[in-house]
């Protein structure tokens, strides 16, 4: 068997100093890919600098990345190269990345000639075409400003691209929420299941997270509680025995 798995959080550049990172260690992910390892599966493992790696292993090979679009580009290649019985997505994807930085000075300056061009009230649209064609390349953003404004863009969905590329692969994605109750974690990931193709969605709850406690439930594509673990390592477990079912 052969398993392609992402673990980890990325890390989206503002310059070449500062960063918006997910908080993510990784733990979970690699102690999936250390399940698959004990029993003799090949895995793949895309995960960045700052995370928990896997002991060393023949058959596990680590692929290092840093932000969403680095993450994209490396599943497409092996995606595109490798065929997986099964993708693990765990990886903490942000949701956004930095589009543009403003000191106060310049977002005011922005802002008041935009105004006075337009003559109404700014759009959404107004607000895009700023950020657009205001260029800001530096290495460090200067510190002398009482406020940084800073634009975030969305980010595409990764997950989306593994069906996409492999149609027939298994693919197990990752849920998280905050604070919410049980019932609304599960219909939330229950709806994120159809979307992104995944066969599986492991629903957890960061509120239900600390110490050696992990809540997670894994869901089915028809939408059915199938598993429900309250460690890390036995979500691993239940991963694992879930994808050999399939396989044997």
């Amino acid at each position: 068997m052969r398993v392609l798995i992402t673990a980890g959080g990325t890390s989206e550049k503002i310059d070449d100093v500062r960063s918006i990172t997910n908080h993510s260690s990784g733990r979970l992910g690699c102690l999936i890919a250390e399940e698959f390892l004990k029993n003799h599966a090949t895995v793949d493992f895309v995960t960045t600098a700052q995370a928990k790696h896997p002991a060393e292993n023949k058959k596990l090979q680590l692929y290092e990345i840093e932000g969403t679009q680095g993450l994209a580009d490396q599943l497409q290649e092996l995606l595109q190269k490798t065929t997986y019985d099964a993708v693990i997505h765990s990886m903490a994807v942000s949701d956004f990345t930095p589009a543009q930085t403003f000191s106060q000075e310049d977002f005011l300056a922005s802002i008041n000639h935009l105004f006075q061009e337009k003559k109404v009230p700014l759009t959404k649209e107004d607000l895009t075409q700023l950020t657009d064609r205001t260029e800001v390349d530096e290495k460090k953003i200067s510190s002398d400003t009482e406020q940084l404004y800073l634009v975030l863009k969305k980010t595409p969905k990764v997950i989306q691209l593994i069906k996409k590329i492999q149609p027939e692969t298994l693919l197990v994605g990752f849920k998280l929420l905050v604070d919410v109750s049980k019932q609304t974690l599960i219909t939330t990931a229950q709806a994120g299941i159809g979307k992104n193709q995944a066969d599986y969605i492991l629903a957890n709850d960061l509120a239900k997270i600390k110490d050696n406690q992990h809540i997670g439930y894994l869901i089915d594509k028809n939408g059915q509680i199938i598993g429900e673990k309250q460690t890390k390592e036995s979500i691993a477990q239940l991963i694992f025995q879930t994808i050999d079912r399939h396989n044997t």
